[in-house]
């Protein structure tokens, strides 16, 4: 009898996961649009990175990580979700922020497992700062690639970034902090 009930509510379950992780490849295509150019770097400042640590720490590992794969079928796909400056479609995965795209499933993932475990703060703070540490990673490898220079990928892709992604840490955590546990039920 108990093995029939939990059939029941087993499509529904997976019916929110699958709404949170649309909803959450919608929160970080808005966070894409909000894009600074920065002068000596192909790469914009964007929103993008705090939203997905967030969808990561508020939806866990796998349905977060599900969200930003969605996020990266509909940008390649072409639909307009992706930062407003650059080429569109598919042919952004392998230019210059192409690396920070890619590896978004993966901070998600981190950020979602993280939040899951340990203390408050522990959670709140290392979430978000592993999973920037992966985009950062993740970018900084694709300008290796183009550039063929490792100073060259971290002057470009990094070092302009590291003070405001240290201010969306700290926001990511305050946000973390209040939400992640009544989100829980979606992870």
């Amino acid at each position: 009898m108990m093995l029939a009930s939990s059939r029941a509510l087993a499509p529904p379950a997976l019916g929110a996961r699958a709404l949170a992780a649309l909803a959450g490849a919608l929160a970080v295509a808005l966070a894409s649009q909000v894009a600074v150019p920065l002068p000596g770097t192909p790469v914009p400042m964007t929103l993008a990175p705090l939203a997905v640590v967030l969808v990561g720490g508020l939806l866990g590992p796998r349905t977060g990580a599900v969200s930003l794969a969605a996020y990266l079928a509909l940008g390649a796909l072409g639909l307009p979700v992706f930062t407003p400056l650059g080429v569109p479609g598919a042919a952004r995965l392998f230019g210059p922020t192409g690396g920070y795209l890619l590896a978004y499933p993966v901070a998600a993932a981190l950020a979602g497992l993280v939040t899951a475990r340990g203390t408050l703060w522990v959670r709140a703070l290392g979430g978000p700062a592993l999973g920037l540490l992966a985009i950062y990673a993740g970018g900084a490898a694709q300008l290796l690639v183009l550039s063929g220079s490792a100073q060259a990928a971290l002057a470009l892709g990094a070092l302009p970034f590291v003070a405001g992604d240290l201010l969306k840490t700290g926001v990511a955590a305050l946000v973390l902090r209040r939400f992640a546990a009544p989100c829980a039920a979606l992870r």
